[in-house]
Protein backbone atom coordinates (compact mmCIF):
# COMPACT_ATOMS: atom_id res chain seq x y z
CA UNK A 1 0.00 0.00 0.00
CA UNK A 2 1.28 3.40 -0.85
CA UNK A 3 2.20 5.91 1.98
CA UNK A 4 0.14 8.89 3.06
CA UNK A 5 1.13 11.61 0.69
CA UNK A 6 0.58 15.18 1.82
CA UNK A 7 -0.27 18.32 -0.09
CA UNK A 8 2.28 20.43 -1.07
CA UNK A 9 2.50 24.06 0.94
CA UNK A 10 1.78 25.75 -1.23
CA UNK A 11 -1.40 24.35 -2.91
CA UNK A 12 -3.18 27.24 -5.25
CA UNK A 13 -7.00 27.65 -4.61
CA UNK A 14 -8.92 27.20 -7.53
CA UNK A 15 -10.34 30.74 -9.07
CA UNK A 16 -14.02 29.44 -8.60
CA UNK A 17 -13.15 28.67 -4.44
CA UNK A 18 -15.38 30.70 -2.01
CA UNK A 19 -14.71 34.58 -2.04
CA UNK A 20 -14.00 34.25 1.66
CA UNK A 21 -11.24 31.67 1.30
CA UNK A 22 -9.56 34.32 -1.49
CA UNK A 23 -10.03 37.15 0.22
CA UNK A 24 -8.00 35.23 3.61
CA UNK A 25 -5.66 33.93 1.31
CA UNK A 26 -5.20 37.36 -0.69
CA UNK A 27 -6.66 40.21 1.08
CA UNK A 28 -5.73 42.85 -1.70
CA UNK A 29 -7.94 40.70 -4.03
CA UNK A 30 -10.50 42.65 -2.39
CA UNK A 31 -9.43 46.26 -3.06
CA UNK A 32 -11.41 44.78 -6.86
CA UNK A 33 -14.86 43.81 -5.58
CA UNK A 34 -17.92 44.64 -6.97
CA UNK A 35 -20.56 46.24 -4.52
CA UNK A 36 -21.78 42.46 -5.19
CA UNK A 37 -18.91 40.59 -4.50
CA UNK A 38 -18.74 43.06 -0.90
CA UNK A 39 -22.29 41.79 -0.05
CA UNK A 40 -21.16 37.89 -1.07
CA UNK A 41 -17.91 38.32 1.30
CA UNK A 42 -20.14 39.43 4.22
CA UNK A 43 -22.49 36.86 3.88
CA UNK A 44 -19.97 34.12 3.86
CA UNK A 45 -17.77 36.02 6.83
CA UNK A 46 -20.62 36.42 8.98
CA UNK A 47 -21.89 32.23 8.20
CA UNK A 48 -18.57 31.49 9.27
CA UNK A 49 -18.41 33.65 12.63
CA UNK A 50 -15.74 35.54 10.68
CA UNK A 51 -16.74 39.10 10.11
CA UNK A 52 -14.79 40.83 12.84
CA UNK A 53 -12.21 38.87 11.85
CA UNK A 54 -12.08 39.65 8.23
CA UNK A 55 -12.30 43.85 9.03
CA UNK A 56 -8.93 43.20 11.56
CA UNK A 57 -7.51 41.26 8.50
CA UNK A 58 -8.64 43.85 5.62
CA UNK A 59 -6.74 46.57 8.12
CA UNK A 60 -3.72 44.77 8.24
CA UNK A 61 -3.19 44.24 5.14
CA UNK A 62 -4.65 48.22 4.19
CA UNK A 63 -7.14 47.15 2.38
CA UNK A 64 -10.55 48.32 4.61
CA UNK A 65 -9.81 52.22 3.53
CA UNK A 66 -10.87 51.01 -0.46
CA UNK A 67 -13.80 48.85 0.72
CA UNK A 68 -17.22 49.07 -0.34
CA UNK A 69 -18.29 52.29 2.35
CA UNK A 70 -21.13 50.44 3.04
CA UNK A 71 -19.19 47.36 3.48
CA UNK A 72 -16.69 49.45 5.66
CA UNK A 73 -19.40 50.37 8.06
CA UNK A 74 -20.75 46.84 8.76
CA UNK A 75 -17.13 45.15 9.09
CA UNK A 76 -16.49 48.52 11.68
CA UNK A 77 -19.68 47.23 13.84
CA UNK A 78 -18.46 43.88 14.16
CA UNK A 79 -15.04 45.10 15.09
CA UNK A 80 -16.62 46.97 18.08
CA UNK A 81 -18.49 43.91 19.14
CA UNK A 82 -15.59 41.84 18.89
CA UNK A 83 -13.52 44.51 21.21
CA UNK A 84 -16.36 44.30 23.48
CA UNK A 85 -16.06 40.50 23.86
CA UNK A 86 -12.51 41.08 24.06
CA UNK A 87 -12.77 43.40 27.43
CA UNK A 88 -15.66 40.93 28.88
CA UNK A 89 -13.59 38.11 28.16
CA UNK A 90 -10.23 40.11 30.36
CA UNK A 91 -12.60 40.41 32.87
CA UNK A 92 -14.17 37.01 33.04
CA UNK A 93 -10.60 35.57 32.89
CA UNK A 94 -9.91 37.44 36.47
CA UNK A 95 -13.02 36.53 38.06
CA UNK A 96 -12.39 33.08 37.08
CA UNK A 97 -8.85 33.24 38.43
CA UNK A 98 -10.34 35.01 41.67
CA UNK A 99 -12.59 32.54 42.35
CA UNK A 100 -9.75 29.74 42.29
CA UNK A 101 -7.37 31.61 43.60
CA UNK A 102 -7.76 29.79 46.89
CA UNK A 103 -6.43 26.60 45.69
CA UNK A 104 -2.95 26.90 44.53
CA UNK A 105 -3.62 25.98 40.91
CA UNK A 106 -2.29 28.45 37.62
CA UNK A 107 -5.43 29.36 35.94
CA UNK A 108 -4.47 27.42 32.42
CA UNK A 109 -6.49 28.82 30.15
CA UNK A 110 -7.78 26.87 26.61
CA UNK A 111 -8.95 27.59 23.04
CA UNK A 112 -10.13 31.53 22.62
CA UNK A 113 -9.50 32.55 25.94
CA UNK A 114 -5.96 31.73 25.77
CA UNK A 115 -5.52 33.66 22.52
CA UNK A 116 -7.50 36.57 24.21
CA UNK A 117 -5.25 36.84 27.04
CA UNK A 118 -1.99 35.75 25.53
CA UNK A 119 -2.51 38.37 22.91
CA UNK A 120 -1.90 35.81 19.90
CA UNK A 121 -2.37 36.12 16.62
CA UNK A 122 -5.83 34.54 16.34
CA UNK A 123 -7.35 36.81 19.02
CA UNK A 124 -8.15 39.18 16.82
CA UNK A 125 -11.79 39.42 15.95
CA UNK A 126 -12.41 35.98 17.53
CA UNK A 127 -15.59 35.66 19.17
CA UNK A 128 -16.45 32.13 21.10
CA UNK A 129 -18.98 31.34 23.83
CA UNK A 130 -17.26 30.17 26.53
CA UNK A 131 -13.84 29.75 27.83
CA UNK A 132 -12.25 26.72 28.92
CA UNK A 133 -9.85 26.06 31.34
CA UNK A 134 -7.49 22.89 32.36
CA UNK A 135 -7.06 21.67 35.73
CA UNK A 136 -5.76 18.47 37.41
CA UNK A 137 -8.33 15.68 37.12
CA UNK A 138 -7.76 15.02 41.10
CA UNK A 139 -8.87 18.80 41.90
CA UNK A 140 -12.21 18.71 39.89
CA UNK A 141 -14.31 18.67 42.97
CA UNK A 142 -12.31 21.70 44.44
CA UNK A 143 -12.28 23.43 41.37
CA UNK A 144 -15.79 22.60 41.02
CA UNK A 145 -16.73 23.82 44.74
CA UNK A 146 -14.98 26.93 44.40
CA UNK A 147 -16.69 28.19 41.08
CA UNK A 148 -20.32 27.41 42.66
CA UNK A 149 -19.17 29.73 45.60
CA UNK A 150 -18.36 32.15 43.09
CA UNK A 151 -21.71 32.02 41.60
CA UNK A 152 -21.44 30.00 39.05
CA UNK A 153 -24.26 26.39 38.80
CA UNK A 154 -24.06 23.28 35.98
CA UNK A 155 -26.40 23.55 33.57
CA UNK A 156 -26.50 19.94 33.46
CA UNK A 157 -29.58 18.45 35.51
CA UNK A 158 -30.35 15.33 33.69
CA UNK A 159 -29.08 12.38 35.20
CA UNK A 160 -27.91 10.57 32.50
CA UNK A 161 -26.34 13.96 31.32
CA UNK A 162 -23.96 14.40 34.80
CA UNK A 163 -22.95 10.43 34.10
CA UNK A 164 -21.55 11.07 30.49
CA UNK A 165 -19.79 14.34 31.60
CA UNK A 166 -18.64 12.89 34.41
CA UNK A 167 -17.64 9.20 33.58
CA UNK A 168 -17.06 9.73 29.62
CA UNK A 169 -16.00 12.75 29.05
CA UNK A 170 -12.84 15.21 29.36
CA UNK A 171 -14.74 18.35 31.17
CA UNK A 172 -17.19 18.95 34.01
CA UNK A 173 -20.83 20.04 32.82
CA UNK A 174 -20.80 23.20 31.50
CA UNK A 175 -20.97 26.03 34.12
CA UNK A 176 -23.02 29.33 33.98
CA UNK A 177 -22.79 32.38 36.11
CA UNK A 178 -26.14 32.85 37.48
CA UNK A 179 -25.81 36.84 36.89
CA UNK A 180 -23.77 37.30 34.11
CA UNK A 181 -24.84 33.72 32.21
CA UNK A 182 -21.05 33.82 31.02
CA UNK A 183 -20.14 30.04 30.25
CA UNK A 184 -17.08 28.02 31.74
CA UNK A 185 -16.08 24.82 30.28
CA UNK A 186 -13.65 22.76 33.09
CA UNK A 187 -11.54 20.04 31.55
CA UNK A 188 -9.22 18.03 33.03
CA UNK A 189 -7.77 16.67 29.45
CA UNK A 190 -8.29 17.48 25.69
CA UNK A 191 -10.53 14.20 24.43
CA UNK A 192 -12.94 12.06 26.52
CA UNK A 193 -11.76 9.40 28.78
CA UNK A 194 -13.20 6.83 26.01
CA UNK A 195 -11.52 8.17 23.38
CA UNK A 196 -8.69 5.64 21.83
CA UNK A 197 -5.99 8.83 21.91
CA UNK A 198 -4.67 9.45 25.53
CA UNK A 199 -3.13 12.75 25.46
CA UNK A 200 -0.76 13.05 28.73
CA UNK A 201 -2.75 15.95 30.90
CA UNK A 202 0.09 16.27 33.16
CA UNK A 203 3.09 16.91 30.17
CA UNK A 204 0.43 19.50 28.73
CA UNK A 205 0.33 20.97 32.24
CA UNK A 206 4.17 20.63 32.89
CA UNK A 207 5.07 22.62 29.63
CA UNK A 208 2.49 25.14 30.02
CA UNK A 209 3.43 29.05 29.86
CA UNK A 210 3.08 31.12 32.40
CA UNK A 211 1.39 34.86 31.31
CA UNK A 212 2.62 38.27 32.76
CA UNK A 213 -0.93 39.38 32.80
CA UNK A 214 -3.38 37.90 34.42
CA UNK A 215 -1.20 37.17 37.21
CA UNK A 216 -1.71 33.45 38.30
CA UNK A 217 -2.36 32.72 34.36
CA UNK A 218 -1.31 30.31 31.71
CA UNK A 219 -1.21 28.97 28.41
CA UNK A 220 -0.34 25.76 26.59
CA UNK A 221 3.03 25.95 25.36
CA UNK A 222 3.40 26.26 21.23
CA UNK A 223 3.82 23.04 19.82
CA UNK A 224 0.64 21.98 22.14
CA UNK A 225 -1.61 24.81 22.43
CA UNK A 226 -1.22 23.81 17.91
CA UNK A 227 -1.82 20.42 18.71
CA UNK A 228 -5.34 21.52 20.61
CA UNK A 229 -6.22 23.55 17.89
CA UNK A 230 -6.22 20.32 15.19
CA UNK A 231 -7.53 17.63 17.63
CA UNK A 232 -10.41 20.42 18.97
CA UNK A 233 -11.26 20.87 15.01
CA UNK A 234 -10.78 17.41 13.66
CA UNK A 235 -11.72 14.92 17.03
CA UNK A 236 -15.25 16.83 16.51
CA UNK A 237 -18.11 15.79 14.87
CA UNK A 238 -20.10 19.71 14.33
CA UNK A 239 -18.03 22.07 11.77
CA UNK A 240 -20.41 25.03 11.31
CA UNK A 241 -17.69 26.88 12.70
CA UNK A 242 -14.85 24.75 10.94
CA UNK A 243 -13.32 27.07 8.96
CA UNK A 244 -12.88 29.79 11.78
CA UNK A 245 -11.10 26.69 13.69
CA UNK A 246 -9.24 26.04 10.39
CA UNK A 247 -8.37 29.73 10.51
CA UNK A 248 -6.83 29.49 14.54
CA UNK A 249 -4.94 26.71 13.51
CA UNK A 250 -3.49 28.81 10.50
CA UNK A 251 -2.87 31.53 12.41
CA UNK A 252 -0.93 29.87 14.86
CA UNK A 253 0.98 27.65 12.44
CA UNK A 254 3.00 30.76 11.02
CA UNK A 255 2.84 33.04 14.20
CA UNK A 256 5.11 29.88 15.98
CA UNK A 257 6.99 29.12 12.70
CA UNK A 258 7.97 32.41 12.30
CA UNK A 259 9.02 33.09 15.98
CA UNK A 260 9.24 29.77 18.23
CA UNK A 261 13.13 28.54 17.29
CA UNK A 262 13.11 24.70 16.72
CA UNK A 263 9.34 24.97 16.66
CA UNK A 264 8.82 22.74 12.80
CA UNK A 265 11.19 20.22 13.56
CA UNK A 266 9.57 19.55 16.78
CA UNK A 267 6.08 19.26 16.06
CA UNK A 268 5.83 15.81 14.56
CA UNK A 269 7.71 14.12 17.58
CA UNK A 270 5.30 16.34 20.65
CA UNK A 271 2.03 14.56 18.11
CA UNK A 272 3.26 11.49 18.26
CA UNK A 273 4.12 11.83 22.15
CA UNK A 274 0.54 13.24 22.71
CA UNK A 275 -1.05 10.31 19.87
CA UNK A 276 -2.83 12.52 18.47
CA UNK A 277 -0.25 13.02 15.24
CA UNK A 278 -3.31 11.60 12.81
CA UNK A 279 -5.37 15.05 13.86
CA UNK A 280 -2.03 17.05 13.43
CA UNK A 281 -1.72 15.17 10.07
CA UNK A 282 -5.38 16.47 8.99
CA UNK A 283 -4.33 20.47 10.54
CA UNK A 284 -1.27 20.67 8.45
CA UNK A 285 -3.16 19.17 5.20
CA UNK A 286 -6.07 21.18 5.30
CA UNK A 287 -4.90 24.56 6.91
CA UNK A 288 -1.74 24.60 3.39
CA UNK A 289 -5.31 23.48 1.23
CA UNK A 290 -7.53 25.83 2.40
CA UNK A 291 -5.64 28.82 3.71
CA UNK A 292 -2.33 28.60 2.31
CA UNK A 293 -0.36 27.87 5.39
CA UNK A 294 3.24 27.59 4.55
CA UNK A 295 4.08 24.34 6.28
CA UNK A 296 7.79 23.23 5.85
CA UNK A 297 8.64 20.27 3.44
CA UNK A 298 10.58 18.82 6.16
CA UNK A 299 7.87 18.48 8.51
CA UNK A 300 4.55 17.53 5.72
CA UNK A 301 7.71 14.67 5.54
CA UNK A 302 8.30 13.73 8.92
CA UNK A 303 4.67 13.21 9.33
CA UNK A 304 4.11 11.08 6.16
CA UNK A 305 3.44 8.02 7.74
CA UNK A 306 1.29 9.16 10.39
CA UNK A 307 -1.46 9.83 7.72
CA UNK A 308 -3.57 7.67 6.89
CA UNK A 309 -4.19 5.16 3.91
CA UNK A 310 -4.52 6.73 0.89
CA UNK A 311 -8.16 5.12 0.35
CA UNK A 312 -9.57 6.80 3.65
CA UNK A 313 -7.41 9.81 2.98
CA UNK A 314 -9.68 10.31 -0.59
CA UNK A 315 -12.69 9.77 1.75
CA UNK A 316 -11.33 12.86 4.57
CA UNK A 317 -10.27 14.80 1.53
CA UNK A 318 -14.13 14.45 -0.28
CA UNK A 319 -15.68 15.15 3.57
CA UNK A 320 -13.59 17.60 4.88
CA UNK A 321 -13.15 19.97 1.40
CA UNK A 322 -16.69 20.55 2.03
CA UNK A 323 -17.64 20.65 5.41
CA UNK A 324 -14.54 23.28 6.22
CA UNK A 325 -16.27 25.74 3.93
CA UNK A 326 -18.27 28.07 5.24
CA UNK A 327 -22.26 27.26 5.92
CA UNK A 328 -23.15 29.74 3.25
CA UNK A 329 -25.55 28.47 0.29
CA UNK A 330 -22.90 30.29 -2.37
CA UNK A 331 -20.44 27.68 -0.67
CA UNK A 332 -22.74 24.53 0.04
CA UNK A 333 -21.90 22.62 -2.83
CA UNK A 334 -23.04 18.88 -3.65
CA UNK A 335 -22.56 16.36 -1.27
CA UNK A 336 -22.44 19.56 1.46
CA UNK A 337 -25.06 17.94 3.78
CA UNK A 338 -23.87 14.60 3.12
CA UNK A 339 -20.51 15.37 4.51
CA UNK A 340 -21.60 17.57 7.49
CA UNK A 341 -23.96 14.02 8.39
CA UNK A 342 -20.46 11.70 8.07
CA UNK A 343 -18.25 13.37 9.75
CA UNK A 344 -20.69 14.06 12.92
CA UNK A 345 -21.66 9.96 13.00
CA UNK A 346 -16.91 10.31 12.76
CA UNK A 347 -17.04 12.24 15.47
CA UNK A 348 -19.41 11.01 18.02
CA UNK A 349 -17.46 7.35 16.40
CA UNK A 350 -14.04 8.86 17.64
CA UNK A 351 -15.60 9.59 21.03
CA UNK A 352 -16.55 6.22 22.14
CA UNK A 353 -16.32 2.73 21.89
CA UNK A 354 -18.94 1.50 19.32
CA UNK A 355 -21.34 -0.56 21.99
CA UNK A 356 -21.41 3.06 24.56
CA UNK A 357 -22.12 4.85 21.38
CA UNK A 358 -24.83 2.70 20.38
CA UNK A 359 -26.38 3.21 23.87
CA UNK A 360 -25.69 6.79 24.23
CA UNK A 361 -27.35 7.68 20.80
CA UNK A 362 -30.69 5.21 21.76
CA UNK A 363 -30.57 7.38 25.04
CA UNK A 364 -30.28 10.30 23.40
CA UNK A 365 -32.97 9.54 20.65
CA UNK A 366 -35.76 7.61 22.69
CA UNK A 367 -34.68 8.50 26.50
CA UNK A 368 -34.17 12.18 26.96
CA UNK A 369 -36.98 14.73 27.31
CA UNK A 370 -36.94 16.73 24.36
CA UNK A 371 -36.94 19.72 26.27
CA UNK A 372 -34.05 19.10 28.23
CA UNK A 373 -32.31 22.40 28.03
CA UNK A 374 -27.77 21.97 27.17
CA UNK A 375 -28.55 17.76 26.91
CA UNK A 376 -25.08 16.62 25.66
CA UNK A 377 -24.81 15.30 22.24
Amino acid sequence: MKPWTPLPASMPLPPDGPLLLRILRAPEQAAALAPAGWDLLLRQAETANLSATLHDWLDQHGVLAQALPQAREQLSWSAVLARRHRQATYWEIRLIGRALAGLGLPLLLLKGGAYAAAGLPPAAGRLFSDIDILVPEASLPQVEAALMRHGWAGQQHDAYDQRYYREWMHELPPMSHVLRQTTIDVHHTILPRSAAQRPDPHALRAAARPLAEPAGAAVLAPLDMVLHSATHLFADGEFDKGLRDLWDLHRLLTHFGAHEPGFWDALPARARQMQLQRFMCYGLRYSALLLGTPVPPATLAAMAGDGPPPALQALMDALFTRALLPHHASCRGAGGKLADFLLYVRGNWLRMPPLRLARHLFHKAFLTPKNSPGAAV
